[in-house]
Formats: C-alpha cells, structure tokens, sequence
C-alpha cells in the first residue's frame, strides 16, 4: 500500500496536513488535484457479500473506480456533508491536469489499494483479476466534478477506454453540462443531486460560495431533457428537519427535467456532517418511503426499488425497463 509520504509529491497542490487527513480517510491523491478512494461495496464484492445500491444503474461494484477531478474544490458548504472542509476549498487551480493522466493514474491507484486482497482467502482469482481491470468510473467522491474544465474530455476519454461513466453533480455549473452536450460526451449516467424544494431551503442547506446557485441548479435541470444518450437521474437527499418538505414543490422540477429516475436517499449521521447536524436529522427507510409516495402521487413516477442499508427509495417514470436491473436482494 502507498505510504502518506509517496502521496505528498512536490506536485500536488495540497498542505501536508490535507495529505495526511485524506490518507486517514482512505483516499489516494492523482495528479496534483484529484483522487481516489476505494469504497466499502467495493471491497464488499470482491469478497462475496452485498452490493452497492447502485447495481441498479449495471455498476458490478468490484469494477468501480470511484474518482474526483477536484478533490477538495467545491462552490458549496452542504451541512449534510461527510467530508473535511478545508479553508481552500474553493480555490481555482492554475494548471489542470489532463483527462488521461487523471484516469491513467486513478486506475493505478486503485489497483495498488485494491492488491491486497490477492491474498484473501474470501475473494475468488477471477473476482480479483476483474477488480484490476474496471470497467466502470464513478466521477464524484469528493468536491463538484465540473469545477473541472475538461470534465467532457475526461468523460470522453472514459468512453473511449470502452468503460462506462457515472457523473454526479450538484448542477451549479450548468455551463459544463452544456459543454458535455456540445461535445457529444454524454455520460452513462447523469445524476443530478437537488438538495432543497425552493431557494430558501436550498441556501440554508448548502451555505453556497457563490451567487445565484438556485437558478444555476434550475438551469441544469432544464438541460436534463437534452441528454438522450444519458440515463438522467435526480436524487434528492433527503434531511429530517431540514429539505424533507413540500414534497409537491420537489415534484416541480421533477417535472421541469423529466428525468429517466428519480432517487430519494437519506442523509447519513456520517464523519464531519456530525458536528453540523443532530443524529436525529438522519430519516428512517419508512419516513423516506412515505415521502416517495407523496411524489408519487404528485409526479406520476412509480416506486421500483428500495434499498434499506442505504436508505434510498427509487422512482422511475415508465415503470422497469430492461436497462434498469431491479435486484434488491
């Protein structure tokens, strides 16, 4: 495993202290300002036991490389984030690193996380061998993925590699989705977060680092309806006491982006979003479920699937299709 001194190259742009909080928490720097993290479904599929939610988008968790081009660069201070927030966090880079380099040297990462568990008695050869050639990249992790200006490059470029791309965004740069569209790099997956029913809501929630955020997000979920490569996902995350209302206000935009799925996860009682917010924020699977249904009602989507260790509850607009794996054992 890479030790937290061959992580703090000279050409990284972060402190020592960032490097070593990271390292902690089990990331791996690329580049000067991205980063890996093997998450616990991956580790989880390789020896057999459950997978992430997410196998209801084709991810096959053990082939996931779960990645951020902006490592602690985001525009937004969520108080429901799990991440460490440093002072710079919303400091633009001088130089980027190229697409190629980044997953060039994210895929390396993840397989030298991944190496020790060769020798694992619980993962089967061939789980293993195909845990070291992924096939899928989830660009999010950590920061907002489109501060990163070659993010429809990096996407191309995924693409390119024969893998399949899942793009989480907050939708404040609507620019970059349009930059993606321009290029014809639509991902696999478009998942679009929306993280309150109104403006009001939505400041309070995200302790915004820039302007008019609100109609930055309204504009990304316009563009919504021009992705036709894109399976479209909104997720709204979802906290006890502070965005779990006006469920009819949330069906609105629903109806304004017309996405493929609709996703409601609750918010987890997670690393540093437990010194914002009180254990009692985090909503049981029930109080999601009945928040589902209320949309439901108001937005004509279906409850499809459930997922109760995650606590998420998914809604999809034509009811199952071929392409969405309802497995929910």
């Amino acid at each position: 495993m890479m030790s937290a001194s061959s992580l703090s190259e000279p050409r990284t742009k972060f402190e020592p202290v960032t490097v070593r909080r990271c390292v902690r928490a089990g990331y791996r720097l690329v580049g000067t300002h991205s980063g890996v993290q093997v998450c616990r479904w991956t580790r989880a599929a390789l020896t057999g036991r459950r997978l992430c939610y997410k196998r209801w988008y084709g991810i096959q968790s053990h082939r996931c490389v779960q990645l951020t081009p902006a490592l602690q660069f985001c525009n937004l201070r969520c108080v429901f984030c799990w991440r460490f927030h440093t002072s710079g966090r919303f400091k633009a880079e001088h130089e980027w690193d190229s697409p190629g380099l980044i997953l060039d040297e994210a895929i390396a990462a993840q397989r030298n996380l991944l190496s020790g568990f060769k020798a694992n008695p619980h993962v089967s050869k061939k789980r293993f061998e195909e845990s070291m050639n992924p096939i899928h990249v989830a660009i999010s992790l950590d920061g907002e993925p489109t501060l990163y200006p070659m993010i429809a490059d990096l996407i191309r470029e995924i693409s390119q590699r024969r893998m399949t791309s899942f793009l989480v965004t907050n939708g404040t740069m609507p620019n970059r989705l349009e930059d993606i569209l321009d290029l014809g790099a639509e991902p696999t997956n478009l998942y679009v977060s929306i993280y309150g029913p109104d403006r009001a809501t939505y400041a309070k929630v995200t302790r915004p680092l820039v302007p008019d955020v609100w109609e930055r997000v309204r504009a990304s979920i316009g563009l919504l309806k021009d992705f036709k490569r894109s399976r479209t996902v909104m997720r709204l995350t979802l906290v006890k006491g502070t965005n779990m209302h006006q469920p009819e206000t949330y069906s609105k935009l629903v109806e304004d982006g017309a996405p493929s799925i609709l996703e409601l996860k609750g918010y987890s009682w997670l690393g540093e979003s437990r010194h914002r917010l009180p254990m009692n924020a985090m909503p049981y699977q029930f109080e999601i479920k009945q928040f589902a249904k209320k949309m439901q009602q108001t937005t004509g989507y279906e409850i499809a699937a459930e997922d109760s260790v995650s606590r998420v509850v998914l809604l999809t607009r034509d009811g199952p299709t071929s392409e969405l794996s309802l497995d929910t054992q």
